[in-house]
């Protein structure tokens, strides 16, 4: 059984939450909710250009073989948003740090993969795997730190 877990941050600490619960803190704030190690649903507001919904691991639609089970990904957009997000909680407005924490905070967006492109390799020798390609919560934590926050104390 993997790891599960819904945490808000209201832009100064995390709270602990249940995956339903009404979102009713004042902008900005970040959502992140872990489902069994796999996959990790960020939601963010204010939403900037992106949808304000990203995910780290696998997205549902690719993780369930259910293009029904979430909206399509769009890994440019919610990289914008999410750098939105971040230049306004931090209060950034260089255009070049901006582009550079895009850049680093796309590298951890999943994407949509047909389930025919999936490779899941029951054999893969996972000693030669990083940490965060097997355990959302590992990557969650990196990409939590590539925006610049503190980490809930669950992952600590």
């Amino acid at each position: 059984m993997g790891f599960f877990g819904t945490y808000f941050y209201d832009g100064v600490r995390w709270q602990e939450r249940e995956p339903d619960q009404e979102q009713d803190l004042a902008e900005p704030w970040l959502m992140v909710n872990i489902y069994d190690s796999d996959i990790a649903t960020v939601i963010y507001r204010p939403t900037g250009p992106g949808a304000g919904v990203a995910y780290l691991g696998y997205t549902p639609r690719t993780y369930f073989e259910d293009p029904e089970a979430s909206a399509p990904t769009d890994v440019e957009r919610e990289a914008a948003g999410l750098v939105s997000w971040w230049s306004h909680v931090h209060g950034v407005a260089d255009g070049a740090e901006r582009e550079v924490k895009e850049r680093e905070l796309r590298a951890y967006l999943a994407e949509d993969i047909a389930p025919e492109d999936v490779e899941w390799d029951e054999e893969e020798d996972v000693d030669q795997l990083d940490d965060a390609e097997i355990f959302v919560e590992v990557k969650t934590v990196r990409f939590l730190g590539a925006l610049d926050l503190p980490v809930p104390d669950a992952f600590s």
